[in-house]
């Protein structure tokens, strides 16, 4: 993989990860509420469940490259359209919400479901990706394992995975020194902004709930799903020519 290859992919996944999707939500709502020096458990937690579903992604892209590649080429084409339905939503969808108001959403629902625990030695659990906050202090092995199930309770981020990572990778060369490289980016921009929403949470969703701002980035982010969902399927075109 060339560097500049791997500057293109940083950069989008960089601006991707900067949409408060649930992991970014998870960072901001235990920032706010148990504070930065617990919530890295919390980080810790969600790296991990990342980790397993790319490891998932990887190994099953490399068992079809070698074992079969015209199911790769199928992969690549049903990814793209994958992707540009994502592009479009995320268009259509950006000026939805706020950071603060999905927040609140948040810790109403939670409420309602966990109410009837409160006083009991019982420790609530999320009931699905968004379901975050809790109003108890929950011990630092239950923070690390609300990250890990709210990761791993996004089976969309293996088909994510699957449809936006072979636009980076070249399945003539040996595949795992580009899958570290690629694993290593994807780290470091989630990472970046885990740390940001925890840290600064309710600057950050006071900034981009100011005007438009929280929809152009949602918008820039489509943009970039239907740029690489091209590029996948000029890919494809292009093998059905050779």
């Amino acid at each position: 993989m060339s560097w500049h290859l791997f500057a293109v992919f940083f950069a989008s996944t960089f601006l991707i990860s900067a949409t408060p999707g649930p992991n970014m939500l998870l960072a901001f709502q235990y920032g706010m509420n148990y504070g930065v020096k617990r919530t890295l458990w919390t980080l810790a937690g969600l790296s991990l469940g990342l980790f397993i579903l790319l490891l998932s992604t990887l190994l099953g892209l490399d068992v079809i490259s070698r074992q079969s590649p015209w199911l790769l080429t199928i992969i690549k084409a049903v990814g793209a359209a994958y992707l540009v339905y994502l592009g479009i939503s995320s268009w259509r969808d950006a000026g939805d919400g706020s950071l603060m108001s999905d927040a609140k959403e948040l810790s109403a629902e939670v409420e309602a479901d966990y109410g009837a625990f409160e006083g009991q030695a019982i420790t609530p659990q999320p009931r699905s990706l968004s379901s975050a906050a809790v109003k108890t202090s929950p011990s630092n092995l239950t923070l690390f394992r609300t990250g890990v199930w709210v990761s791993l309770s996004n089976p969309k981020a293996i088909l994510f995975f699957a449809a936006f990572f072979p636009k980076f990778i070249n399945f003539s060369v040996p595949l795992w020194p580009q899958y570290i490289l690629l694993t290593i980016g994807l780290f470091m921009s989630e990472t970046i902004w885990q740390i940001v929403y925890t840290l600064g949470g309710k600057k950050l969703a006071s900034w981009l709930d100011v005007g438009n701002r929280l929809a152009w980035l949602n918008r820039g982010c489509g943009i970039i799903f239907i740029i690489i969902a091209a590029a996948l399927f000029a890919e494809v075109i292009n093998s059905f020519m050779l």
